[in-house]
């Protein structure tokens, strides 16, 4: 029996962490009934098969808070998500079970300077600090909406369903960033290592335009690496910030090329795969 059957969840949330959040729960068993305004998810117009995704197997409620009463679903519901800024869902003065779980994924929290203001991923990120390294670049993921934010109220939600009483939940997306960076505020052995600042643990191009991660920061996996290269001249360099002849040096091959000599051989080498290419490697 999954473990959510009997669980049912109500969803008032819109975008990307909130639908991300309640699928990730309807995935563990839970009936999730998304309830939408009139006008609907802004996601089923912009990115028709990303709304899809993010809600196939949901039931949609249509609902007007100006005008009409709040479903009966919400009233029922073991779980309610919302994406409203701090004191909207208060106004709305909704009748709940008493042990209602409710979990607000906000931008910044429900307190504080930043509590009132409209953000999106990148702002969240930004104001955790965990672009510094990298801006101008633009993460390939919405790591604040996904991780800090859809991620992080799940487990706070299973977590308050295995304790067995009614919580209120507030997750923020910038909070919660910081976490996933606070850790280096206590030094690094080399500045920026998993951010770009070493050799070692990089992305190189290929012959033919593609990319070869490179992770290779325990020595034994460099000294690996090195060798079948065949360039035991670069062992010592592991934690130079570049090395123009391992860039020059990958290059000379194609992408399949090197993973044919390195892929499996405890050199921590691995491709970066498209998007289709992955999921049919990893179906």
């Amino acid at each position: 029996m999954p473990p959510l059957e009997g669980i049912l969840v109500a969803d008032l949330t819109r975008y990307l962490p909130g639908p991300f959040a309640s699928r990730e729960l309807q995935r563990l068993g839970a009936r999730v009934v998304k309830i939408e305004p009139p006008d609907g998810d802004p996601v089923a117009a912009t990115s028709p098969g990303v709304y899809e995704v993010l809600n196939a197997g949901k039931e949609i409620v249509v609902w007007d808070a100006r005008s009409e009463p709040a479903p009966a679903v919400i009233r029922d519901a073991n779980v309610l998500i919302d994406g409203f800024r701090p004191g909207v869902l208060e106004r709305l003065g909704l009748e709940l079970r008493s042990d209602a779980i409710v979990c607000s994924i906000t931008g910044y929290g429900a307190t504080g300077p930043l509590a009132g203001h409209a953000g999106h991923d990148l702002n969240y990120l930004g104001y955790a600090g965990a672009l510094a390294d990298t801006a101008p670049a633009v993460p390939p993921i919405q790591v604040a909406d996904l991780a800090a934010g859809a991620q992080a109220a799940v487990i706070e939600i299973l977590a308050a369903l295995l304790a067995g009483k009614g919580a209120r939940i507030v997750v923020s997306m910038t909070h919660g960033s910081h976490r996933f960076v606070a850790h280096r505020l206590a030094g690094e052995p080399v500045p920026r290592m998993l951010t770009g600042g070493v050799a070692c643990y990089r992305i190189y191009e290929t012959a033919d335009g593609r990319h070869l991660t490179v992770t290779a920061l325990e020595p034994r996996f460099w000294r690996n690496l090195c060798e079948l290269l065949e360039r035991p001249d670069l062992v010592d360099r592991q934690f130079e910030q570049e090395l123009p002849e391992l860039e020059a040096l990958f290059l000379t091959r194609t992408l399949e090329e090197w993973l044919t000599l390195l892929e499996g051989a405890d050199t921590c080498v691995g491709p970066v795969l498209t998007l289709r290419e992955a999921a049919e490697r990893l179906a």
